[in-house]
């Protein structure tokens, strides 16, 4: 089994109602639903796949899940949110727990103000999605489950 988190951080809560010409107008529940939808799909195509989701707000309690998920997950799919850009401690959570993650947005970073284009996640990161909308998450997921296929593989 795959056991993949999907990690949400700070004001994903709110999509659906906030900036929903920069986020889109689905919700964090829609994302979640679509996550759990395409894990049972995985499911149906003989690869199993399990998704875990958690949101917070709190740097720590990112930090607190991303450690507690050595042993247990397999993977993991991060929208830090605005702590791509800002926090050390996330990227050294997921360097030390040394599980495959994959960082998605939903706005292009790249394309947005100077501040939103650096991520301290994406070095320790196997990839980065983003601009795509809720689609990322869906991406990312795809991408981290070929990933892991292909690490069983080799």
């Amino acid at each position: 089994m795959y056991s993949i988190l999907v990690l949400h951080g700070p004001n994903l809560n709110l999509l659906g109602q906030r900036e929903p010409g920069v986020y889109g107008s689905a919700t964090l529940d829609d994302i979640n639903h679509m996550l759990v939808a395409d894990a049972e799909q995985f499911q149906k195509e003989g690869i199993p796949v399990k998704v875990t989701p958690f949101q917070s707000n709190h740097e720590g309690a990112l930090i607190d899940t991303i450690q507690a998920a050595m042993g247990v997950h397999q993977g993991i799919v991060i929208n830090p949110g605005a702590y791509t850009h800002t926090s050390i401690a996330i990227r050294d959570a997921i360097a030390g727990v040394a599980i495959p993650t994959v960082e998605v947005h939903l706005s292009n970073i790249h394309r947005r103000e100077a501040f939103r284009q650096h991520s301290y996640i994406a070095p320790v990161a196997i990839g980065q999605i983003s601009g795509f909308g809720a689609e990322s998450y869906r991406l990312g997921l795809r991408a981290i489950v070929a990933h892991l296929q292909s690490s069983a593989k080799q």
